[in-house]
């Protein structure tokens, strides 16, 4: 990866929609050694897809909570199955492993505190090997969707 690569990684995590055309022209390149570098990041996996940002108040989630979860038990079964069970939990946005204590941070959406309760009693409280669940509340989001820096 050189100095261009970068260049494009950085156009393309401040507007994933640029045309190839239009991403040339901000690298300075011209558009076929552009599209083939573009390709190149695509199958190497440096660039793992395109996806639009969604405020999420914007589809009724208004309700979000960071969650602490501590394990059991960290057998490599328990963990793979707790793993394989917390994404398949759809208003999990994000799930952590740590070091140390507490083992996982999850990032949670719901519409409301009612929900997150549902959700917190009926799925993720029962998820293997938990054994003890803390939660707080997102007051607001000070960074949020940051681009990788260069």
């Amino acid at each position: 990866m050189d100095d261009v690569d970068r260049k494009i990684l950085a156009e393309l995590q401040q507007d994933g929609r640029l045309t190839v055309t239009e991403l040339a022209a901000r690298v300075r390149l011209s558009v076929s050694p552009c599209h083939r570098r573009l390709r190149e990041l695509e199958r190497s996996g440096a660039i793992s897809g395109y996806r639009a940002v969604v405020e999420p108040t914007a589809v009724g989630l208004t309700f979000e909570a960071l969650v602490f979860v501590s394990m059991r038990q960290e057998d490599r079964d328990t963990v793979a199955e707790f793993e394989r069970a917390v994404g398949e939990v759809e208003h999990v946005l994000d799930a952590q492993r740590l070091f140390g204590e507490p083992d996982y941070l999850l990032r949670v959406a719901t519409a409301d505190l009612a929900a997150f309760q549902r959700l917190y009693d009926e799925r993720l409280a029962t998820l293997p090997g938990v054994q003890r669940l803390t939660s707080t509340l997102v007051m607001k989001h000070v960074v949020r969707d940051r681009p990788l820096p260069g």
